[in-house]
């Protein structure tokens, strides 16, 4: 029985020896020279995380398409025509047949910017004048503004199309402070309308100067209109008449009672009244010149409509070629046949594997650890031994690598984590914890010590 047992000790000691050549290793993170090259161990501080993020690196950006906008789409809305005049009177050319007819006092309220007024963007300036934005009315200098288009917007470089048509001066400017500031443009401006264009006054007949006079921001009264087109030219005044088409009605101010009433002189005109003064107390002339308004009207409306279409068209193929590349990227990227920049995760983290470094910003280890990482692995990771791995690119230390360790036992030493800048190819590697060690040792140790000497002895 002695030699029994002899034997048997004899067996587990070699079962024992013979299976420390496949005692488990764990990989560490051990600093100075080797074979594969020098290791530095360097601890990750506040003053070293600004050492490691001077590693020069420009991430990779998204393709243009996804920087290019198709535009607005909105087209504008048309206005309406109205009903048409009623049928001119074929009264007499007595005084009495002038009878007084003003149209309905009406408050315009605020000015609101329309299709083809010109506007500025300005800034004080300390020479006195009004310097432009920097790098944002580089591309209008030479029309010193920037026109309202069909569809009511303005293009401003960096920033894009913004609609400002139906809105008040002070509605534009909160409108453009808002997209200057989602543009990280300085937005210390002032808007101004330097042309009056989308709302016009018609004025014909007996004046000195007929034509079209724009609406500003200060209400055009009848009397102001007249001023402006030259005053009333006219022989009598007992036959003589102001007739103002609006919305599709005829009004009729005889001229007598224009001088001699003060409140209609103040009345307010409207966009797209026609005002024409009559001296021989005959409609036709009248009828002819607010027809030839409308055809004028209609044939501008119709115009706009057909650049309005256009534009939509042309925008609706832009947004489907847009889609359609930023489509065909996307499917690339996830067939991974795209060139992307990435970092590997390694050793007790959750989930071990590649995290991709994002495009157009830099990712942090934060990133990398508690993304695609998942986090420490809790029951085996070893929270003081966080290691970003990273190879030099100066030729001189060929092989060098740095190991920026991290210890965030201390959870206040985590925010360096979302502080430390990763490189492409950089390696996050966490170390297993003594216990987690040790137990993967008798692991694979336990069933040598058992089986070796039962072999043994049944040889």
């Amino acid at each position: 029985m002695r030699r029994i047992s002899v034997a048997l000790s004899a067996l587990a000691l070699a079962g024992l020896m013979s299976g420390c050549s496949t005692v488990y290793r764990s990989p560490a993170v051990k600093a100075g020279v080797s074979d594969a090259g020098k290791v530095r161990v360097v601890a990750v501080t506040p003053e070293t995380v600004l050492v490691a993020n001077r590693a020069a690196y420009q991430p990779k950006t998204l393709p243009a398409v996804f920087q290019i906008s198709a535009g607005s789409g909105a087209g504008a809305s048309p206005r309406g025509l109205g009903r048409l005049p009623d049928a001119p009177s074929t009264q007499g050319g007595s005084r009495q047949g002038l009878r007084l007819d003003p149209p309905p006092a009406v408050d315009p309220g605020p000015y609101t910017i329309g299709t083809g007024d010109v506007v500025v963007l300005s800034t004080p300036s300390t020479q006195g004048t009004v310097a432009e934005l920097s790098g944002l009315l580089a591309a209008q200098n030479s029309r010193n503004g920037y026109t309202v288009q069909d569809d009511g917007s303005i293009n401003i470089p960096d920033v894009g199309r913004v609609r400002i048509a139906g809105l008040t001066v002070d509605e534009a400017e909160a409108l453009l402070f808002q997209r200057l500031v989602e543009s990280q443009i300085d937005p210390t401006f002032s808007l101004e309308i330097s042309e009056f264009n989308s709302r016009r006054v018609s004025i014909g007949g007996a004046v000195g100067q007929p034509g079209v006079y724009p609406i500003t921001l200060t209400p055009l009264t009848l009397g102001e209109a007249l001023a402006a087109a030259g005053s009333v030219s006219v022989a009598d005044i007992d036959t003589s008449s102001v007739r103002i088409y609006r919305d599709g009605a005829m009004y009729q101010i005889p001229l007598e009672d224009l001088y001699a009433r003060s409140e209609l002189q103040r009345l307010k005109l409207l966009a797209d009244d026609s005002v024409f003064v009559d001296t021989d107390y005959d409609l036709g002339r009248a009828e002819r010149y607010f027809a030839q308004q409308i055809q004028l009207q209609q044939t501008t409306l119709a115009g706009r409509r057909a650049a309005i279409d256009e534009l939509t068209a042309a925008l609706t193929l832009r947004r489907a070629d847009l889609d359609e590349q930023r489509e065909n990227f996307s499917q690339a990227l996830e067939l991974d046949a795209v060139d992307r920049d990435y970092v590997y995760l390694s050793g007790e983290v959750r989930t071990q594997g590649r995290y991709s470094l994002p495009f157009g910003r830099k990712a942090t280890l934060a990133d990398a650890l508690f993304d695609t990482g998942g986090g420490i692995a809790k029951e085996t990771g070893d929270a003081s031994e966080v290691y970003v791995l990273r190879a030099s690119d100066d030729i001189r230390e060929f092989g060098a690598v740095t190991a920026w360790h991290l210890d965030v036992r201390n959870a206040a030493h985590l925010p360096l984590a979302a502080r430390f800048e990763l490189r492409p190819d950089d390696i996050v590697f966490v170390a297993e914890n003594p216990v987690t060690r040790w137990g993967r040792t008798i692991n694979q140790i336990t069933p040598s010590l058992i089986t070796a000497p039962i072999n043994a002895v049944a040889d």
